[in-house]
């Protein structure tokens, strides 16, 4: 059976990964969602083991001294890391899995799974980029300073990835995303099975 694709998103933190990541989920039933565990509370809403598995600092620590994690990074004083046995699981019985990671989890999933496919998302301005973590109205302004002063860190790292993304709508950037899993499945180092079999084939 061909393996499935393990597909990266990532981009700075309001550029709404998370949205467009959802949209492409719900039109793409047969697409895998991997998630991601972390030590950060949950924001309202949010429920465990469906958006995040939320654990505690030493339930996470003693996972990395497991090795149970593709990848795990400290983000802005909290734990990230993506469980690694429901991947290889999913991409082994052929599914598509999609990871919606930040910009140093991706570096680390890249030097692990070089076949993976990156795909990084950009706002459309930085300004609208300020605009839409200002409306999430969590920010002070000394971490909203921040997150604009890492967006512009990470918008350098996104040159490492293989595809970029504008969300300036997000049924456009699904859109563009959607294509561009159908071009990776049309890859022809990916189907030489088919070649096989029409040389194969007797006439």
């Amino acid at each position: 059976m061909k393996q499935g694709l393990l597909i990266v998103v990532s981009g700075p933190s309001g550029t709404g990964k998370g949205t467009v990541c959802e949209r492409l989920l719900a039109s793409t039933p047969e697409l895998a969602y991997s998630i991601s565990a972390t030590t950060r509370q949950p924001r309202a809403g949010e429920v465990d083991g469906q958006n995040y598995y939320f654990l505690t600092r030493e339930q996470f620590e003693q996972k990395i001294a497991e090795g149970d994690f593709l990848e795990y990074a400290n983000v802005y004083g909290n734990y990230y890391g993506t469980p690694l046995g429901k991947i290889q699981e999913r991409r082994a019985a052929g599914e598509d899995v999609l990871l919606e990671i930040d910009t140093q989890g991706a570096l680390n999933v890249m030097q692990r799974c070089p076949d993976g496919l990156f795909i990084f998302l950009l706002p459309p301005s930085l300004t609208e980029l300020e605009h839409r973590i200002r409306g999430r109205g969590s920010e002070t302004e000394e971490t909203l300073a921040r997150r604009l002063g890492n967006a512009k860190k990470e918008i350098q790292i996104g040159r490492k990835y293989k595809y970029v993304v504008v969300n300036d709508e997000v049924e456009l950037a699904v859109a563009r995303i959607k294509s561009i899993l159908t071009a990776e499945h049309c890859r022809v180092d990916l189907n030489t099975e088919l070649f096989e079999v029409l040389q194969d084939e007797k006439r």
